[in-house]
């Protein structure tokens, strides 16, 4: 199972709780150990191609590491990312020279990765992300904006509008907390293991 969702969404403390719940094998993204990002978000146009290869070669590695050597006594994996992810932020950070040499080896590489049983959205409205960005004080996702933000979601959305390879769950968290309310947690995972998805999209608002 994947967890995702734009920049401050929740989604790696969603899978951690999620992960703690059912006792499951968690991966998280080693986003912080990536020395392009800080560097990045100071001057975007420099360091995206270095950023986003780093980004590439370390998904890879890591899911390729995670994925291969089975938990016998662990019921599934969670994720707090997929590796579609790579080309969802190159295609907004990269010119496009750069994008099509990035693509080309994402490519490659993506023809190999296994796809998730279920993959799950969490919505969120720009203005609350950045309320949430803010609350965490990493200095350098303080030269994050709206407008990058908002590309982000879109990003997403043209990717799910084309994908009928394996179920899609977009929730809109607007409306929840689920780390303060309890009950909220458990109307989302109520929503997330009582159900059965097909492939494609399936949307639920939570309020």
């Amino acid at each position: 199972m994947v967890i995702e969702g734009n920049i401050g969404a929740g989604k790696t403390t969603l899978a951690q709780m999620i992960s703690e719940k059912y006792k499951t094998k968690l991966v998280l993204e080693q986003f912080a150990d990536n020395p392009f990002l800080p560097k990045f978000y100071e001057n975007q146009e420099q360091y995206s191609f270095p950023l986003e290869m780093a980004f590439l070669a370390e998904r890879y590695n890591q899911l390729n590491r995670e994925l291969s050597h089975l938990d016998l006594f662990s019921p599934f994996t969670i994720s707090d990312y997929y590796f579609m992810k790579s080309l969802i932020f190159a295609q907004n950070t990269l010119q496009p020279d750069e994008y099509n040499l990035y693509r080309q080896f994402f490519t490659i590489i993506y023809e190999k990765m296994p796809k998730p049983d279920l993959y799950v959205y969490l919505h969120k409205d720009v203005d609350l992300l950045l309320k949430n960005i803010a609350e965490r004080g990493r200095i350098y996702e303080a030269f994050i904006t709206k407008e990058y933000l908002e590309k982000i979601s879109q990003g997403y959305f043209g990717y799910f509008r084309q994908q009928t390879d394996f179920p899609i769950l977009i929730i809109d968290t607007n409306g929840i907390d689920f780390v303060g309310r309890p009950a909220d947690f458990e109307r989302l995972t109520n929503t997330i293991f009582n159900n059965q998805f097909n492939k494609g999209v399936t949307r639920v608002i939570l309020d």
